[in-house]
């Protein structure tokens, strides 16, 4: 698993990169091919703070926690993800088609550059990600993974992109392209 470890107002010690990596490297036996994991450590008033998204074949699974103490934050962090990993894995493999490969096109919130240039809307952050194609179903499960509201993915029926989102009353809705 190759690790991406940040610290947001955190002095990230060798101690702590080593007990991560040693902890969320015990998760490299889910996945078959080479997995990335990206971890934030920062502090929050007087707590300690970890997030992590590990990103493998497609899937992403990510998680939070907080704890006055780093390690055991990081404990809480592994658990959570292995249960989803478990939870997930045997609807996974019978939704996630083996020999598929990735698409290569990307999502990208890139700045616009026409017209007039406005303080009204700050583009904070950009994400950019490899879409797959995969059932509603699956994109559902990825979105709850994520704990997103709303999730895009390419419909693998219709070869077109698609959002899935979280209706105020806990029902589930998808967006579909028209062209």
């Amino acid at each position: 698993m190759k690790f991406k470890i940040i610290g947001r107002r955190y002095d990230v010690t060798d101690k702590i990169k080593d007990y991560v990596e040693k902890k969320l490297g015990k998760l490299d036996k889910f996945f078959k091919d080479e997995s990335e994991a990206r971890v934030v450590i920062g502090t929050i008033k007087d707590n300690d703070y970890i997030e992590a998204t590990i990103y493998s074949t497609g899937m992403m699974y990510r998680a939070e926690a907080s704890d006055r103490e780093i390690l055991a934050a990081i404990d809480k962090i592994v658990d959570v993800i292995e249960r989803q990993i478990r939870k997930n894995k045997t609807r996974l493999e019978k939704k996630i088609k083996r020999d598929a490969t990735l698409d290569n096109m990307l999502l990208s919130g890139s700045e616009y550059t026409g017209g007039e240039e406005t303080k009204e809307f700050e583009i904070v952050k950009t994400k950019r990600f490899t879409v797959k194609p995969m059932s509603s179903e699956e994109a559902i499960l990825q979105m709850n993974l994520l704990g997103h509201t709303f999730f895009v993915f390419k419909n693998q029926e219709t070869d077109e992109m698609n959002i899935v989102y979280k209706r105020k009353d806990g029902k589930y809705a998808i967006i579909e392209s028209i062209e």
